[in-house]
């Protein structure tokens, strides 16, 4: 039998701490890795939509991811959870489980690229891809005005444009376009028959 003195035992604890830290480490780095990649696949998707540069990163009082332009005044972060907690609440409502965290999501703020409708109500929108809107009523061109849109689900995003003013707007905005997220994860049937609104249907979907 080997018999281990006090220093040797206190040297080979201390290697396997190293080697503990270093394990951790690499683990740590990795995933670091593939969360950067998830990232900059997001904020190309955002900029390729926008054409914004999107410079400016935080969060909400409750924890909701935010990417933006410019700094959001703080009633923009209020408004962007109160969406969410009015989405939450009717989600529960309908026996929804899935995505019911702050946390889980992140909120893309571009620079409007207009702030009135045509009927010259206050309404900033994106211009975006007309997509499978081509040829319908909401095509401006190859384009549509949009709200906000959904980015991707897994990690959950969207993107709205940048207000000025009224807040119950963003929080409307937000509510909407986690609807789609909220269905994709918690009834997939339904999001299918809502996920397209060039056929008909809007917001809420939920009610």
């Amino acid at each position: 039998m080997t018999v281990m003195t006090q220093s040797k035992r206190k040297s080979l604890g201390s290697l396997a701490a190293l080697l503990a830290c270093a394990l951790l480490v690499c683990v740590w780095a990795q995933n670091a890795s593939a969360q950067s990649r998830a990232d900059r696949q997001l904020l190309a998707r955002a900029e390729s939509i926008s054409g914004d540069r999107f410079q400016v990163q935080g969060s909400t009082p409750q924890g909701v991811r935010v990417v933006a332009v410019t700094r959001p005044r703080a009633e923009t972060l209020r408004a962007i959870d109160d969406g969410f907690t009015s989405l939450f609440a009717v989600a529960r409502r309908h026996g929804y489980r899935q995505r019911l965290d702050y946390s889980a999501y992140t909120v893309f703020i571009a620079l409007a690229d207009r702030t009135k409708d045509s009927q010259g109500g206050y309404s900033p929108d994106l211009a975006v891809p007309a997509g499978q809107y081509a040829g319908s009523g909401y095509d401006q061109g190859g384009y549509i005005y949009a709200a906000g849109m959904v980015l991707a689900y897994n990690p959950s995003s969207f993107i709205i444009a940048e207000h000025d003013g009224n807040t119950q707007r963003i929080s409307d905005i937000v509510r909407y376009e986690g609807e789609h997220i909220i269905l994709y994860y918690n009834d997939r049937a339904l999001y299918q028959r809502t996920a397209d609104h060039s056929r008909g249907g809007g917001h809420p979907i939920l009610q």
